[in-house]
């Protein structure tokens, strides 16, 4: 497929990557438990049904989990699942404008939360956070992915920290150690071309700026960061080297086809690639597929092009939102309390076979918790992703940028002009 860029709206093929209201009940409270990690059910007078949408269909069975657990609660979720982002945003903006509000859903932090906060679309959240807080089940820094003029909005759905997954079986025939510098990185990678094997897997769509962003924080991250504020170019060198070393590495082999149709999770374990480039959400598409953490794969940190720059990490949350004058939204609100404990999190975490942004929440996975662990060591710096970091009207035009760069690996100052103009006409603005 290469030489045909297919647009972000496709839909990850394959990839474990998604309305009807019951009763009417009245508004449900929650009763404090003060300095504990699981505060008293909420009360409700009689059953309650959301009506939750979300653009994570391939999670439901994760949540109908989550429906077993809060039974105690009296509230429970309706699930409607999309495959389709572009089509799911738009389902939510549309829904907004009839009397279907969403009592619950999911979406996206950053410049696209704002825009529905701005529009008072969503419910404030700012008393379930003090709460949380208080109990410490939340964990420092995380409560500014969801703070706009000092309030809070939406819970934290889930995080993920975004790091490198390898064949261990790879590894292991090619004689081959898990890297701590890029020099090492880049000295596997051609070791692995050398003897047949692709080293990394990539995409032109959805995460198509997954290596971009690993470049870019591992030269310079306080020029990544920049990014999502005006305060950096696309035309900065620090910028331009990071994609002339991306368009280095796919001449030399470094990565699998993007349009590859093939599951990331298929292309890891049967060792068609080395090594991917993912969150933290990938282990459960592997485990799906019967991988074995720390026999079949490992994690590692990426570690930066410059050796002067510490080790960086991306740090991704999404959010669960309630809308603001839904049918349902007090107990939505009741709901999404109730979500922050320790036994929604503990069951959240296990169906997902993922990590929980709380940390009482213990982490089963032997890979999983050494990289949480390192996430939250002082030899590394977390920064958040890409995708959310920069305003959606700047990361529309990246997405198809990037997508085009790494099936043809064109320009590299030629992609990056677009990008700059695409930041300059918004900021500009």
């Amino acid at each position: 497929m290469a030489g045909h860029f297919r647009p972000i709206a496709i839909a990850l093929a394959g990839a474990a990557l998604v309305l009807s209201a019951c009763t009417s009940a009245p508004a449900p409270t929650q009763s404090a438990d003060p300095g504990t990690g699981s505060s008293t059910p909420p009360a409700v007078t009689e059953p309650t049904t959301l009506n939750f949408f979300t653009d994570k269909a391939a999670w439901e069975p994760s949540f109908d989990q989550m429906n077993a657990a809060s039974e105690s609660t009296g509230i429970t979720l309706s699930f409607s699942g999309y495959s389709d982002p572009t089509a799911y945003d738009a389902f939510i903006k549309q829904a907004f404008q009839t009397k279907k509000v969403p009592d619950l859903f999911t979406w996206h932090t950053g410049d696209q939360l704002k825009q529905l906060v701005d529009q008072g679309l969503i419910a404030e959240t700012t008393p379930l956070w003090a709460d949380a807080a208080a109990k410490g089940l939340v964990p420092d820094g995380l409560i500014d992915n969801y703070t706009y003029d000092g309030k809070q909005y939406c819970v934290p759905l889930n995080v993920a920290y975004w790091a490198m997954y390898y064949n261990k079986h790879v590894f292991a025939d090619n004689g081959i150690a898990v890297p701590t510098t890029w020099d090492e990185l880049m000295a596997a990678s051609q070791k692995l071309v050398d003897a047949g094997v692709t080293p990394f897997h990539q995409m032109n769509f959805i995460f198509e700026f997954v290596w971009f962003q690993t470049l870019v924080l591992g030269i310079d991250p306080a020029v990544y960061r920049g990014l999502g504020t005006g305060e950096s170019s696309f035309l900065d060198p620090a910028v331009v080297q990071a994609m002339e070393l991306w368009k280095e590495m796919g001449s030399k082999g470094f990565f699998i086809d993007p349009g590859v149709q093939t599951d990331p999770q298929t292309l890891l374990s049967t060792g068609q690639v080395a090594m991917a480039n993912f969150g933290t959400f990938f282990t459960g598409q592997l485990t799906s597929i019967d991988q074995v953490s720390g026999e079949d794969y490992g994690i590692f940190v990426i570690p930066s092009v410059n050796p002067q720059v510490k080790n960086q990490m991306v740090l991704e949350t999404g959010p669960l939102c309630v809308g603001a004058g839904a049918e349902h939204e007090q107990a939505a609100l009741a709901y999404s309390g109730w979500w922050f404990t320790d036994d929604a999190q503990t069951v959240w975490s296990d169906s997902r076979g993922d990590v929980s942004f709380n940390p009482n929440v213990p982490v089963k996975d032997p890979e999983l918790a050494a990289l949480v662990a390192a996430a939250n060591s002082p030899d590394v710096e977390l920064q958040p992703r890409f995708l959310e970091m920069v305003p959606n009207a700047i990361y529309t035009t990246e997405a198809e940028v990037m997508g085009d760069f790494v099936t043809n690996w064109g320009d590299p100052m030629e992609a990056l002009k677009k990008m700059q103009a695409s930041a300059d006409e918004h900021w500009g603005k």
